[in-house]
């Protein structure tokens, strides 16, 4: 306890690290496997291939991505760009087959009632099948959110900020109280954005609470 009062300034920094390098990637990752999730869901035969596409993205070890990016994107190997671009490609590669299959899940009936009162196909996903789908969309961005803030901890292996860099930082130093403390911030902050989420979620639905809040009465 004495060593986080010591340093309080010091975590606050890392937490602030930890909380833009996770989350920034989230919203970017959702803003591009929306669309393409549409794409996939519309494709027919070409929905296996971006979903296996992005199964696959997925499988690269989050090191090895980390190390190899700056190749690709010439930048330093110590630049934050890298995480974000990492940890971007992972959401995609989590939420593509979420949005795909939230999408294939909206009744038919929605999408004929849609069709017949002659809105567009996007005019149609956005005013109908995107709202129904959010509840499983949102599940996805919690599974990609906390997946994000477990990953950004290995970027300190390589220098990185973060929460990380206390694991590093404590074992190195041989401080268990750093240790403690970090790990104890990393899984509180991942609970925390969980959370938020879910309530987010829920606002968002306020059709899906009722519907939940009728089931329930139905069957006491």
């Amino acid at each position: 306890m004495n060593w986080v009062l010591e340093n309080i300034s010091f975590i606050a920094s890392l937490l602030t690290d930890h909380i833009v390098f996770s989350l920034v990637p989230v919203v970017i990752g959702l803003v591009i496997a929306v669309p393409l999730g549409w794409l996939a869901n519309r494709a027919g035969f070409g929905r296996a291939v971006v979903v296996n596409l992005a199964g696959l993205l997925y499988t690269i070890p989050s090191l090895a991505l980390f190390v190899f990016l700056p190749v690709i994107l010439g930048t330093g190997i110590l630049d934050p760009i890298n995480v974000i671009v990492a940890l971007s490609v992972y959401t995609v590669a989590l939420l593509v087959r979420t949005v795909a299959d939230a999408l294939e899940a909206v009744p038919p009936l929605v999408v004929d009632a849609a069709t017949a009162m002659g809105f567009t196909p996007f005019r149609r996903f956005v005013a109908a099948e995107l709202p129904i789908s959010v509840p499983v969309i949102l599940a996805g961005v919690r599974v990609a959110a906390v997946s994000s803030i477990s990953l950004v901890t290995v970027g300190s292996v390589i220098g990185f900020g973060g929460l990380g860099q206390m694991f590093t930082d404590g074992f190195q130093r041989s401080i268990t109280a750093e240790v403690v403390a970090g790990i104890v911030l990393v899984v509180v902050l991942a609970l925390v954005v969980d959370g938020l989420l879910l309530l987010i979620g829920r606002m968002l639905t306020p059709w899906d609470r009722t519907a939940r809040a009728v089931a329930q009465g139905a069957t006491a």
